[in-house]
């Protein structure tokens, strides 16, 4: 392997370990198998197939470990230590783990004691009801209706639809490109797929993605921009304004976006201006504005002493609410499978006055016993005064980690809002160079943090370039997390951290 400049305060000349020197052989044992190769997209690892004549295509990944029980914020495997969550899966169990949520317990079996299906088609139910009610008061209106479903992918899925025949009801039916950002990750379906800009997380299905009707713009990374911010921020919206023109106004549906940047880019926020700028020129074509919040939403991302539910509202920017937004995760802590697509007050007042029906449903769409869930998660937020937490709790995150990883010379850039952090990893400080795909530092990290300080991160990569690179792990502890449960993450990842560069540089 060739050489690569450490930019430690030595400046000495380093070789990096070749990649057969620093893995163990597969053992037996349950360290050896957290430790061992798997896929490089540990955020969303897919098994391979075996062929018939017992050649796979891909290299088969290990075992995961077998867990006896999860309680309060660490997890319990059947043999080894406990593990401290500090990412609830992809930011999902914000309330932790356990038993401990009692009340969203009982409202899920309460509810499956009274109606546990009703067909959205035939009927209404009151947790659906209520459900929709609250989550349109906490956008101060700004929302009319819910669409309730399962999976972000559902949820993206179903804005995207809506954006079409929205505009084919207005007779615009023309209207039929989609405008997203390169290094997005917007779903797991065709179409949600075909939104998202992350190049290997499309690279297998390149084949079938629409390439026709979406588009991508460049997303709004400050840290990756050798640009004065204002001077970037302008190219950004000229960049959307040149692409607007060239598709041509009058035949773009939607422009679709995360607030602030989950998986694909690692709990990176826009800049000031930036969603308002985004707004402007979609209300100005006629172009519905989505915001995609499935990751950084639901109380995620909450800063501010008013502590918003919702990404967006954490800006100070005036209005900048979309015309669409869709939420998962945080939703329902996963206590059961949850999303759902919100629709403007306008669109809702829309499909009123004009007697018009989405033409889209599930079968477990407006599910009861998931609306009793996410109204109990909800209300355990509210009434434990959790959005509070996580603001305070995020703040001391994002302090101490800067505090003691900024300077580390292959940390590039500690960014976030709330209990959503991300560490990005680079070869060279100067230049901001990232590692090669191949070396799967985030995926070091990710692993020597599990094995030897028995802490879970979320790690992914292509953060930094259409090649795949750019190493990012990912920070999202449960609301409830206390200040000591904070500092012991922090300890426990900037010690992964330091040992897996330690073992790579070498003099």
């Amino acid at each position: 392997m060739g050489q690569l400049l450490s930019t430690s305060s030595s400046s000495r000349r380093s070789h990096l370990l070749p990649s057969s020197a620093s893995k163990a052989p597969l053992g037996k044992t349950e360290a050896d198998i957290l430790l061992s190769d798997s896929s490089s997209e540990l955020s969303h690892p897919f098994p391979t197939e075996t062929n018939n004549d017992n050649s796979t295509n891909t290299q088969t990944p290990p075992l995961l470990p077998l867990l006896k029980k999860a309680k309060g914020h660490y997890y319990y495997p059947v043999s080894g230590p406990k593990i401290l969550d500090a990412c609830g899966g992809a930011g999902v169990a914000c309330l932790g783990h356990g038993k401990s949520n009692k009340s969203v317990i009982k409202a899920i079996t309460t509810q499956l004691s009274t109606v546990q299906y009703a067909s959205y088609a035939h009927f209404r139910v009151d947790p659906v009801l209520q459900l929709e009610k609250f989550l349109c008061e906490s956008t101060d209106g700004k929302m009319g209706k819910m669409y309730l479903m399962s999976s972000g992918s559902e949820a993206v899925e179903a804005a995207l639809k809506f954006a079409l025949e929205y505009h084919a009801w207005n007779g615009q039916p023309e209207r039929v490109n989609i405008i997203s950002r390169s290094h997005s990750y917007h779903g797991t379906t065709i179409g949600s797929l075909s939104a998202s800009g992350h190049t290997t997380r499309r690279q297998p299905f390149t084949s079938v993605l629409n390439r026709t009707n979406f588009h991508h713009l460049p997303p709004c990374n400050p840290y990756r921009s050798p640009l004065p911010r204002e001077e970037y921020l302008s190219s950004l919206l000229t960049s959307l304004e040149s692409l607007i023109t060239t598709i041509s106004p009058s035949t773009i549906a939607a422009l679709i976006l995360e607030p602030i940047v989950g998986a694909a880019l690692g709990c990176v926020p826009p800049l000031p201006g930036y969603l308002s700028g985004i707004k402007s020129f979609c209300h100005t074509h006629g172009i519905l504005l989505i915001y995609d919040e499935v990751m950084c939403g639901m109380g995620r991302t909450a800063t501010s002493p008013s502590h918003h539910l919702h990404a967006y509202q954490s800006f100070p920017e005036p209005d900048i609410s979309p015309d669409m937004m869709t939420i998962a995760k945080s939703f329902s802590a996963s206590y059961l499978p949850a999303s759902a697509l919100l629709i403007s007050t306008p669109l809702s007042n829309f499909l009123t006055s004009h007697n018009k029906v989405f033409t889209h449903g599930h079968t477990n769409q407006s599910h009861p016993v998931v609306a009793s869930a996410c109204l109990a998660v909800q209300g355990t937020i509210q009434s434990r005064n959790l959005l509070s937490n996580v603001a305070a709790q995020g703040g001391l995150l994002l302090h101490l980690l800067q505090k003691q990883l900024s300077q580390h010379p292959n940390v590039g850039d500690i960014r976030g809002r709330g209990l959503f952090v991300g560490i990005e990893f680079i070869a060279d400080k100067t230049t901001k160079q990232p590692f090669e795909r191949e070396l799967d530092i985030a995926g070091r990290v990710h692993k020597t943090a599990l094995k030897n300080w028995q802490v879970l991160v979320y790690a992914s990569q292509g953060c930094a370039d259409d090649q795949g690179r750019g190493d990012v792990i990912m920070v999202m502890p449960a609301y409830d997390v206390t200040a000591k449960e904070i500092r012991e993450m922090v300890r426990r990842i900037v010690g992964a951290v330091r040992e897996v560069f330690d073992s790579l540089w070498v003099a």
